[in-house]
């Protein structure tokens, strides 16, 4: 068969090449099915950035990354530290200018395949990733909001009735929340449970997926049959299943584990991942950052040595140990 004209169309650095002859219906097909997927998944990451200090964004660009995706960070803020442990930290708030990177990536036509917000430091930041998800919705997109309020009990510094007010709304955005059993508590105005009975616990997922989340999954979530463990349960209300992934829990509180249990997760349930293995898979490898830095004299404050164990992330699933709550 002889083709009288080439065309070559280049779209987000792929070429196709759609022959003379073929009807107008099928290159507009093809042409549309390219645009829509990426060759690497993309992620939009909305965090702060911390200089020093494993957290936020200085984890999570590289645990994806190391899972073949492409992180496309829009901060929220710069710090010269985090600021769990340090003092006289200096700080850039970026809410000013959060929306102009919104408009520009709109521009572009810019599509991704994952939103994955973490800490927002104000109502202003949470209405501006609200509008982000809205903006760039499309079919079979993941979007995960941490809902980062609190931990053992309390709100951060800066938090107040607002910010848990606002944050309840934004939920409803999302595919999947990962709050601790803090924020969990802070979201369905309740007592900080010091111990959890299975029927409540599975209350209070049912209660945050009424939100809109269709995946809720609780963290830090104190163990009933052992003190010695810590447990991650999960709800997914498509097949209405309860899940949960034990383990054993280590006397010491890194800054960055919780952006690092997300990140694990989002991009284990982007290379396809049932979500009780990318459960497993994230437990697993915040386990085994947190062994690889506990037997050192190292500071806490400047989170785990995820750099000595990233090359895990590309080693197949030997075995699991998530549960089923019936």
């Amino acid at each position: 068969m002889k083709w009288s004209t080439i065309l070559k169309i280049s779209l987000d650095g792929m070429h196709i090449i759609l022959y003379n002859g073929l009807c107008e219906s099928i290159k507009t097909a093809i042409v549309k099915e390219i645009v829509m997927k990426n060759i690497i998944p993309r992620i939009a990451a909305i965090h702060d950035l911390s200089g020093f200090g494993r957290c936020s964004l200085t984890v999570i660009i590289p645990i994806l990354s190391a899972m073949g995706m492409q992180v496309c960070p829009l901060p929220t803020a710069v710090l010269s530290t985090h600021t769990g442990g340090f003092e006289n930290y200096t700080f850039v708030d970026l809410t000013d200018h959060m929306e102009g990177f919104l408009e520009h990536w709109k521009s572009l036509n810019i599509r991704f395949n994952c939103i994955y917000s973490g800490f927002l430091g104000s109502p202003r930041q949470i209405s501006i990733v609200a509008d982000f998800i809205k903006t760039f919705h499309q079919e079979d997109q993941l979007v995960i909001v941490d809902p980062v309020l609190g931990d053992d009990g309390k709100t951060y510094d800066t938090f107040g009735d607002e910010m848990i007010q606002r944050m309840g709304e934004l939920i409803r955005y999302a595919d999947i929340i990962t709050p601790n059993i803090t924020e969990a508590a802070f979201l369905l105005n309740e007592s900080y449970p010091e111990h959890m009975e299975e029927t409540k616990l599975k209350s209070w997922l049912l209660r945050l997926a009424d939100k809109g989340p269709k995946t809720v999954i609780i963290t830090s979530v104190p163990d009933n049959l052992s003190k010695n463990k810590t447990a991650v349960v999960a709800y997914n209300a498509k097949d209405k299943r309860f899940w949960k992934v034990s383990c054993d829990y280590i006397p010491a509180n890194y800054p960055g584990t919780g952006d690092i249990f997300t990140s694990v997760l989002a991009g284990s349930l982007l290379e396809g991942d049932s979500l009780p293995i990318a459960l497993d898979r994230a437990v697993q490898f915040v386990s085994m950052a947190i062994r690889a830095t506990f037997g050192y004299d190292y500071p806490v404050r400047e989170g785990v040595l995820i750099e000595r164990i990233l090359p895990n992330l590309k080693a197949p699933v030997i075995s699991s140990s998530y549960q089923i709550l019936e």
